[in-house]
């Protein structure tokens, strides 16, 4: 269901437990510090493992993930050997940071963790002592993962940021090439409530001299953007201009894409992911490769067949059975859940829906659920295991006043409402199910379906 895991014996699974027991412990990834002095303190002390290879930096709303996972495949079609970090993680941890296209090896995560804990500790001593926050787990899964790139060794670095970009622990790598997928509203009381501000705290990740390759943008962020790219003497390559897509049509299994890149233009490639706003995403991850080897270099078609050929997302429109329909989106903010309707829409020929739904506390559930109303759904509302989440009974009430309380039942466990939802498309031709509203409800679901041995695609 979510990509293969390698092997480990059951004392190197356990070990590396006991480093994400160890991550959990500290301040969670809901309450960022803004700050880099902490993070860059650490890899100072290592020996700059951040420095260790060059840097593809990505931020953006929505798309990061995605994008940053068809920019390493096509970097390993390449023959480049990659390092890729992502977040959030859909089952475990170690999905986050991945060697050469596989999540990282247990026996790998835990040792790597015991060589640098030392100097982890001194750095949480320093901090502790000025009064401030210890490492907090996205700071200290940071370090970790440039430990983990210096030691295998890769040629290059996919970086994708956990927040925001300016202060986001990430920032102490300096990209070769920024990336900055779609921006919109989201993680408004940690990085402003306009797009311009949200803007310019991304285009943090922006430094001197970089390439920047930016997605389509509102007018209000482009602005943005296009400033600190001139301040910083960066290079900037919007698409829709220096690059674009010319067309994208639905194929068996996902669409065919073909895109005028920065060095030439390819036609007719194999993309096993649904939706526009993938083929949007292949864009900009074909833009970003092109800038990072050379803006007059075209890639090579074989290239480009293989590395877009071999892209996943999991957890993104992914469908994880088929008898009956389940798929699973992690749209949690009004924009992607916009696009998650567009791609259902262009790829799938349901007469009917149930949308299993479940948002956490920090995201703006009318406007999702607003988004999502056009599908005329029934909605199926329950809680992931995230603490975060809203509890099912008072979501059930905010998505009634949106949809009509005719189209909403309330299922406090996950698990009932799969079963309910399996029942009713069983029941029916051509129906089927969603599952969205959070990166944990998707989650959750994909560690179900493996459980029960659901049929994946």
């Amino acid at each position: 269901m979510t990509d293969p895991i390698p092997d480990a014996t059951p004392e190197e699974r356990d070990a590396a437990d006991a480093v994400y027991a160890d991550l959990l412990a500290r301040v969670g990834e809901s309450a960022p510090q803004p700050r880099l002095d902490a993070t860059r303190r650490a890899v100072e002390l290592l020996g700059d493992p951040h420095r260790a290879a060059p840097v593809i930096h990505l931020t953006g709303t929505n798309g990061k993930t995605s994008t940053s996972r068809m920019i390493e495949s096509i970097l390993r079609a390449q023959g480049l050997r990659t390092g890729l970090l992502t977040s959030p993680h859909l089952v475990r941890f170690t999905e986050r940071i991945r060697i050469d296209g596989e999540p990282i090896a247990d026996e790998a995560v835990a040792r790597i963790w015991d060589e640098i804990t030392p100097v982890v500790a001194i750095v949480d001593d320093e901090l502790t002592g000025r009064g401030e926050e210890a490492l907090t787990y996205f700071e200290a899964l940071t370090v970790l993962a440039f430990a983990a790139f210096a030691d295998a060794p890769v040629d290059v670095v996919v970086l994708e940021v956990g927040m925001g970009g300016e202060w986001d622990s990430t920032n102490v790598a300096d990209g070769q090439v920024a990336v900055i997928t779609p921006i919109a509203i989201d993680h408004e009381q940690r990085l402003g409530r306009t797009v311009a501000e949200i803007a310019r705290t991304k285009a943090g990740i922006i430094k001197p001299g970089a390439e920047v390759v930016t997605a389509f943008q509102e007018p209000d962020a482009l602005r943005v953007l296009s400033e600190v790219a001139e301040r910083n003497e960066a290079s900037l390559a919007v698409e829709g201009g220096a690059f674009a897509i010319l067309d994208s049509r639905v194929a068996v299994g996902g669409q065919l894409v073909s895109v005028r890149g920065l060095a030439g233009e390819y036609r007719d490639l194999a993309l096993p992911l649904h939706g526009r706003h993938q083929a949007e995403n292949a864009a900009v991850a074909i833009a970003a490769v092109e800038a990072f080897l050379g803006r007059s270099v075209r890639l090579a078609d074989d290239v480009l067949e293989a590395g877009l050929g071999a892209a996943t997302s999991p957890g993104r429109l992914q469908l994880v059975s088929t008898d009956p329909a389940i798929l699973v989106d992690a749209a949690h903010n009004p924009h992607g859940a916009t696009a998650l309707v567009a791609a259902l829409g262009e790829a799938f020929d349901f007469d009917e829906l149930v949308i299993v739904l479940g948002i956490l506390g920090d995201k703006d559930a009318a406007g999702i659920v607003r988004a999502l109303e056009p599908t005329g759904a029934h909605f199926i509302v329950t809680t992931s295991e995230s603490d975060r989440a809203v509890p099912a009974d008072r979501l059930a009430v905010l998505v009634a006043d949106v949809v009509g309380a005719e189209r909403v039942d309330v299922a406090e466990r996950l698990d009932d409402a799969l079963d309910e939802a399996r029942d009713w498309a069983g029941r029916g031709e051509k129906r089927g199910v969603v599952v969205t509203g959070s990166i944990t409800l998707v989650g959750d679901v994909l560690a179900i379906a493996e459980d029960r041995g659901w049929s994946d695609r």
